[in-house]
């Protein structure tokens, strides 16, 4: 009787052992659809981010192609007045 008991004691119960789901779940069901509110808005943050990100680099290679057309002409001129 005693071997019995010593057993269960040191046996977990059934609903003391946690089971965990897949990375960074929540626990909320979202389901198939992504008719969800804050799915949205989350993907329309992240749509202005990258928009104006490469609205950043274009001004950026607009001003490079400027300075490289300035200096081209001054080259150009400086050929013309040499011959």
């Amino acid at each position: 009787m005693l071997s019995r008991s010593v057993v269960r004691t040191l046996r977990a119960p059934a609903a003391a052992i946690r089971t965990y789901s897949e990375a960074g779940s929540t626990g909320t069901t979202r389901g198939g659809t992504s008719d969800d509110t804050f799915t949205k808005r989350e993907k329309a943050s992240e749509d202005w981010f990258i928009k104006q990100h490469e609205k950043e680099q274009l001004e950026h290679l607009k001003k490079q192609i400027s300075e490289q057309n300035k200096r081209i002409e001054h080259l150009e001129n400086k050929v013309k007045e040499n011959s």
